[in-house]
């Protein structure tokens, strides 16, 4: 069994505590890893070499840190599929959804690259009789980054090359479900000429994360996860002066207009609703189909998803894989007992699909409700797995009301051939990120990833222009020369 280790100062290290976790190979349900549950006295230690680093780093060119960023780009596509695989292995999702990972993920870094015409500053000639102004941004020295299991390349990738790009240190708390990607960055960093300390791994668990959010050394907190955690995450970073982004869960809902062909339909939800075995933070999880059509949408939707493959990611004919933990697989299977309580029609039950592999995998199949009701905890709560709750709407307006009545904002989809529809439902929906026949609307890097409502607590979303703004801080200049001579008067613009 592998036993893991922080990243400390550009090499392992083992830490200062004895407790580990487990890290599993969801295909087969066996322990595979043992990862520390790092502390206050490991977050000490990764402040301190960060912030030794930071100072250096800050006053480092930016041409000096393009090059590296050129470098980690570089190593980050030449080693794809090893990254890959390593997502595959420990969260359990298919190698084609993991290297669709690593490719967005490549992205963020794409953009980052850039740094030099993103910090591009301002400055005013003449705004006063021989006095110029002038603005120009700073890093802010230590930034942290606490990210889910659900993407354990990706979101370290849309916080890390960003936020080193400007100029700031970098501590991850990697989910400690599936750590060995974190790890795999970390040495790519190393190998792109990142001077030590300026990227830093510290494992745990809400320890781990409670002394981030404690530590005075660390200025802003990055993090990714269900909406209580983020709710708690923004409350604690805010109360010690940390800038924070907390980005929380999701109900993400595509309205099918009944102008589209329902196999369309059906194929855009299974694609989004089942993919990763539904543990996105972008999948659909409700369907709100318009018209008479609905049924025949939904029978596609059985039909398709009843003939999925599933199995271990590893395989290339598996369609999806399995769940994360045991643990997870169960809270998420206990939704169906439930949705069947409240009324709701189970019409794909995940629990009696066939499984290709391992039985002792974290596994569970599709599974899809009709007929159900926006009361219902099945459509309340974040399930976070292959579940699919199909609500039924009669015109496009009360499809809107049940999006905007809905507590999360993230993301939300339509599908029509009508244009007009279109932009009625871009314009009125009330969600941070829309899809216009595209199920799955995550925005390119140069854009920005967030949501609204309940499912962001922060002022910036992550990466793109307002990643910059977020892990920088602006200087206004005023100047002139000294041999002006001035007065006691409150200067003014004469």
């Amino acid at each position: 069994m592998k036993q893991m280790e922080h990243w400390l100062d550009g090499k392992h290290a083992c830490g200062h505590g004895t407790r580990t976790g487990p890290v599993f190979d969801p295909a087969t349900g066996r322990q595979t890893a043992a990862v520390p549950m790092g502390g206050p006295e490991d977050v000490n230690q990764a402040v301190r070499g960060a912030r030794n680093a930071a100072y250096d780093w800050s006053r480092t060119s930016l041409t000096r840190r393009m090059a590296v960023l050129f470098r980690f780009r570089q190593l980050l596509e030449e080693g794809s599929n090893d990254l890959a695989q390593l997502v595959t292995a420990e969260h359990g999702k298919v190698l084609s959804d993991s290297a669709g990972e690593v490719a967005r993920g490549l992205e963020v870094a794409d953009f980052a690259c850039g740094i030099a015409e993103l910090l591009k500053a301002e400055h005013s000639l003449g705004v006063s009789t021989g006095v110029d102004a002038y603005s120009f941004r700073q890093p802010l020295g230590v930034v942290a980054g606490i990210t889910p299991f659900n993407f354990p390349a990706l979101v370290p990738l849309w916080m890390a090359p960003l936020a080193i790009a400007c100029g700031n240190s970098f501590i991850l708390k990697p989910s400690e479900k599936d750590p060995s990607a974190s790890m795999w960055l970390a040495q790519c960093w190393t190998e792109a000429g990142l001077p030590d300390g300026v990227f830093q791994v510290v494992h745990g668990d809400k320890d781990a994360v409670d002394a981030i959010l404690a530590h005075p050394g660390i200025d802003a907190v990055s993090f990714v996860g269900s909406t209580p955690v983020a709710r708690s995450i923004q409350r604690q970073a805010v109360s010690m002066g940390k800038r924070v982004q907390a980005l929380g869960g999701a109900k993400n809902h595509l309205v099918a207009m009944p102008d589209v062909d329902p196999d369309t339909v059906a194929s855009a939800l299974v694609n989004s609703a089942y993919g990763s075995c539904g543990e996105r933070c972008m999948a659909v999880s409700v369907a709100v189909l318009i018209g008479d059509g609905a049924g025949q949408v939904v029978e596609a939707i059985r039909e398709r998803a009843a003939n999925l493959v599933v199995g271990p990611g590893n395989d290339p004919e598996s369609d999806m894989g399995p769940l994360v933990t045991q643990a997870h697989r169960d809270r998420v299977a206990s939704y169906l007992d439930t949705g069947v309580r409240e009324g709701a029609n189970l019409v794909l039950d995940g629990r009696r699909h066939a499984v290709r592999g391992d039985l002792g995998g974290f596994w569970l199949g599709p599974s899809l409700f009709d007929a159900v009701d926006p009361g219902m905890s099945i459509y309340q709560d974040e399930i976070f797995g292959p579940v699919l709750c199909v609500v039924r709407a009669t015109t496009l307006m009360e499809a809107i009301k049940i999006i905007n009545d809905n507590p999360y904002g993230n993301g939300a989809a339509v599908f029509t051939n009508d244009m007009a529809s279109a932009r009625q439902f871009e314009v009125e929906v009330e969600a941070g990120m829309v899809g216009v026949n595209v199920a799955i609307p995550v925005p390119m890097a140069f854009y920005g990833f967030g949501g609204w409502g309940s499912s962001i607590f922060s002022d910036h979303d992550i990466y793109g222009p307002d990643g910059v703004r977020f892990y920088t801080r602006s200087k206004k200049i005023t100047s002139r020369p000294l041999a002006h001579r001035g007065s006691l008067n409150f200067p003014t613009n004469q």
